[in-house]
């Protein structure tokens, strides 16, 4: 009785042309989607990986873009006492009369925290909050828009 047996050959270990028929047909820009980045749209699988590792997820954008409103960086009153002295250094922040002249324009200032201290905060924005515990310590939040700066 005769056995089927697979051949070696259908493995193409070794081979130059790989399944591939004549190498020299596959060599083209056409074969592989264009030359440089051409090819790389949202289907161009043969140059994903190198369009993931050189930009990340966001070179294949949604079909349909939504505008997100971008939060605002913002920085709690705990972590501004904290900080006080790092500001000084940095020049953010600056000593007079025995109150301390902070600039956060870019931050929202948030928190409900018992200060000791008196503190002008000028900010872009501040919870009620906020506002009310820095009111209590007897100094205040200035608010800023973004175009006065």
């Amino acid at each position: 009785m005769k056995v089927k047996r697979r051949k070696k050959n259908t493995r193409y270990r070794g081979s130059r042309m790989n399944r591939r028929g004549y190498k020299n047909r596959t060599k083209g820009s056409g074969n592989q989607g264009g030359k440089g980045m051409a090819g790389t749209g949202k289907r161009g699988d043969q140059k994903k990986t190198l369009v993931l590792n050189l930009y990340g997820n966001n070179y294949f954008k949604k079909d349909r873009t939504t505008s997100k409103a971008r939060k605002m960086p913002s920085m709690s009153l705990r972590t501004i006492v904290e900080k006080l002295s790092t500001f000084v250094k940095k020049g953010v922040a600056k000593e007079t009369s025995g109150k301390y002249e902070i600039n956060l324009d870019k931050f929202k200032v948030i928190g409900n925290e018992e200060l000791k201290m008196k503190l002008i905060i000028r900010a872009r924005a501040a919870s009620e909050s906020a506002l009310a515990s820095v009111k209590a310590a007897g100094g205040e939040i200035v608010l800023v828009s973004s175009s006065d700066k």
